[in-house]
């Protein structure tokens, strides 16, 4: 059997049927307020079971649990603030109609049970530790109206189908593992292309688990990240040549980037489970941004919290690289040959190469993977030039 849900019970909140039209006309009945890109992503992750034990956005007990001991009201362990910033003029009681603020759409009905003002510097420096706006997630955080509305949300449409053909809610991917016969799963995070080092650490989990659930985020993220669509190119192009099929998932993640490092981590281990995963990959500065975060600080808090609190069994990865000498992939923990046998590179000197019309060498990924990403970035420059008349 796959993992429990966090709390014990997936959350179900997409309304159908007739409820769903009940709920449509309560939501044009109701003040309407606009959803961000960010916000429209959790709505469907709540509605949807993602977020499970959540029903809604954060009240204001729980938001203070949340924010400063990492767990919810009732002591359930959860790490990340998910809140809805709201305008002046929301008062508890209210009902609210939730619109795409791209389109005008209705997306969900949600029930005002909270409405607090949080501290966006004691927010930020609790849940990403720092209160630096040049950080993504802190920036984002100052951006928002200070105002917050808690309660629970019910989703009046059909989730998103960012990329189709390819499981994105907990109950498709419960179902699936299951008919795979899978009774232990490994997720794997990334909002990058695989690289040689994720390839290799994705296959030593894989050694001792059913399946690899390759689970890439896709909703929003900062602008200079590669685009979803090219990533999962570069996933399908990885995964047709270097990976069995029968062993092997690969889903999409719709909620939004936090960059929250450490605390993210938890997140992202716990919203696993919900999926059906047994197990999760920790690797080095996980879901970190530039210089914010230590290597494995990521590692250091999941490591804090006992297996029962978390109720999926974390795997922790040094850091990996090709070595000339072992003419391999290799990791601190296995290789003993110096630095000038490693060839590391990281994602930033590798998009400089890219951007260039460089080719990374294989070592770094494979020439499929490398074929996508630079059919991408020539596609790129090609508009941007075309766009700047020159």
């Amino acid at each position: 059997m796959v993992a429990d849900p966090h709390g014990g019970r997936l959350v179900d909140q997409v309304w159908k049927g007739e409820r769903r039209q009940e709920g449509r006309i309560r939501a044009v009945e109701s003040l309407t307020v606009p959803l961000s890109d960010a916000a429209l992503a959790d709505v469907e992750c709540l509605a949807t079971g993602v977020f499970s034990p959540l029903h809604g956005f954060l009240t204001e007990d729980d938001y203070h649990s949340v924010r400063d001991q990492m767990c919810l009201a009732d002591g359930t362990v959860w790490s990340i603030p998910i809140t809805l910033p709201v305008p002046e003029g929301v008062r508890e009681g209210n009902r609210l109609g939730l619109t795409d603020r791209r389109g005008g759409d209705l997306v969900a009905l949600m029930e005002v049970e909270s409405v607090f003002e949080v501290d966006p510097v004691l927010e930020a420096e609790r849940v990403f530790g720092t209160s630096d706006r040049e950080h993504p997630g802190v920036k984002r955080l100052f951006q928002e109206p200070v105002l917050r509305a808690g309660g629970p949300v019910y989703l009046l449409r059909d989730p998103r189908r960012i990329f189709s053909g390819y499981p994105a809610y907990p109950l498709e991917t419960r179902e699936h593992f299951q008919q795979l016969g899978w009774r232990t799963v490994v997720g794997f995070q990334t909002r990058n292309p695989v690289h040689r080092a994720h390839e290799y650490i994705q296959k030593c989990a894989l050694e001792v688990v059913d399946g690899l659930f390759l689970h890439p985020l896709v909703g929003p993220t900062k602008a200079d990240d590669i685009p979803a669509d090219v990533r999962m190119r570069s996933y399908e192009a990885i995964l047709e040549s270097y990976f069995p099929k029968n062993r092997v998932c690969l889903g999409i993640f719709p909620a939004a980037m936090r960059y929250a490092g450490p605390r993210e981590a938890v997140f992202h281990a716990l919203v696993r489970k919900n999926y059906g995963c047994t197990h999760f990959i920790v690797g080095r500065d996980h879901a970190g941004v530039g210089d914010y975060y230590g290597t494995y600080e990521a590692q250091e808090l999941v490591r804090s919290f006992t297996p029962e609190e978390l109720g999926i069994q974390p795997l922790f990865f040094e850091h990996s690289f090709y070595c000339r000498r072992c003419q391999g992939m290799a990791s601190f923990k296995t290789c003993s040959h110096s630095s000038e046998d490693r060839l590391i590179l990281s994602g930033t000197k590798v998009r400089g190469m890219l951007q260039s019309g460089i080719t990374p060498p294989p070592e770094y990924s494979r020439p499929e993977v490398v074929e996508v990403l630079l059919e991408a970035y020539q596609k790129r420059y090609t508009h941007e030039r075309g766009r700047s008349g020159s």
